[in-house]
């Protein structure tokens, strides 16, 4: 199903909408890096954080199928059966939703082997720090967690980050295993 949305400026196409901030991470670069990966489907909560320069993108265009979920945890199922069809998926989610999902992430994609990936938005993030100096504690304690899961993962600061999601995802799918990308 399409949504009817409205146009956004170009501010809203950068993630990083500060004035005065340097190398700003593109939404319209990240799809870019997404849609050259062959991911054709794109899960995600509505998310206000994201919506100008990535999820109103999304649902605009006509190479990418976006399905909004109630609860980040129906992600990974989702994002696990279409892998059976040998569909590629990422799932958008902030780490709020990832810390609330980490039981359906370790069921299905780290124990059953499943290339789940996964975009985490580090809501209330500082770009100035690293994830783990971050003062939000649950930004703080993704990394650790992620390493804890033997998931490989990303951090996207800048848009020379963006190089690393084709790669990855290929992997991902070659490897049958989670990926995550940190936002």
């Amino acid at each position: 199903r399409r949504f009817s949305l409205p146009e956004t400026s170009q501010m809203d196409a950068d993630l990083v909408a500060e004035p005065g901030a340097k190398d700003l991470l593109k939404g319209s670069s990240i799809l870019k890096a997404i849609k050259a990966s062959g991911v054709e489907y794109i899960l995600s909560v509505p998310d206000i954080t994201t919506s100008g320069g990535l999820l109103r993108p999304i649902a605009r265009d006509p190479d990418l199928k976006l399905i909004r979920v109630c609860k980040e945890d129906e992600c990974i199922g989702i994002a696990s059966g279409l892998a059976y069809c040998d569909k590629r998926s990422l799932s958008l989610i902030q780490h709020t939703g990832f810390l609330d999902s980490v039981n359906a992430i370790r069921g299905a994609a780290v124990e059953f082997r499943q290339p789940v990936c996964m975009m985490i938005g580090l809501l209330q993030h500082n770009p100035d720090l690293t994830p783990r100096n971050s003062n939000s504690f649950g930004v703080r304690i993704t990394e650790p967690i992620l390493e804890a899961m033997g998931i490989p993962y990303h951090y996207l600061g800048a848009d020379a980050d963006i190089a690393t999601i084709k790669p990855a995802i290929d992997e991902a799918y070659e490897k049958s295993f989670p990926v995550a990308f940190l936002v």
